[in-house]
């Protein structure tokens, strides 16, 4: 089932979601996925990209001081947002040390992910996707400080990604695109529901 063929207007609400670039890199294959949901699903709603590589490393020595606008920023973004999609890499087993101080900053200032629906996707070079980041991540965001509502559809893991991916960055498996269509859908109806 194609994602075009429920339509936003059909579900009564224009969704706003942003996608979180779940590390550092300036190209990746993370990257690349969220680039590929934002053109794919961002023609009926706003799909929005947020980079965290400029926000820098948490530092409980800032709590009670200015916090930098990067962080300030981000949470703006996700408080507007409808929802949220985390796109994680995996490195030694667990999400990147950029994406878990970014959680940290969020936790411990402002709190925007508190009843946000959160769809986790991943993509990795290696035969398990990012399974491993995925269940660190889920089990981060559902923590007190976060509270996020993460969606518990299917998990979407990209396995060997540097397959998946043609040499200008588009996603090419078209079996892995029909899914994510399928549990993008899914999650569209995950938020409707929390917004009813």
């Amino acid at each position: 089932m194609m994602l075009k063929d429920i339509s936003f207007n059909e579900r009564g609400l224009l969704m706003k979601i942003v996608g979180i670039i779940g590390n550092n890199a300036s190209k990746s294959h993370n990257r690349m996925l969220l680039e590929h949901m934002a053109e794919r699903y961002g023609a009926e709603n706003e799909f929005v990209l947020a980079e965290i590589k400029d926000i820098p490393l948490f530092n409980a020595d800032f709590m009670g001081q200015d916090v930098p606008a990067s962080v300030n920023e981000l949470a703006d973004l996700i408080e507007s947002a409808d929802g949220v999609v985390i796109s994680t890499a995996e490195y030694d087993h667990a999400i990147t040390a950029a994406l878990k101080s970014v959680l940290e900053w969020l936790s411990s200032v402002r709190k925007p992910f508190q009843g946000k629906p959160i769809l986790i996707v991943g993509a990795s070079l290696g035969a398990l996707g990012s399974v491993r980041a995925q269940d660190n991540l889920r089990n981060i965001l559902t923590s007190p400080g976060l509270y996020a509502k993460v969606f518990p559809g299917a998990e979407f893991l990209v396995d060997r990604a540097g397959q998946k991916f043609d040499e200008d960055g588009k996603f090419t498996d078209q079996g892995s695109i029909e899914f994510l269509d399928m549990l993008f859908n899914q999650y569209l109806d995950f938020i409707a529901e929390q917004k009813a």
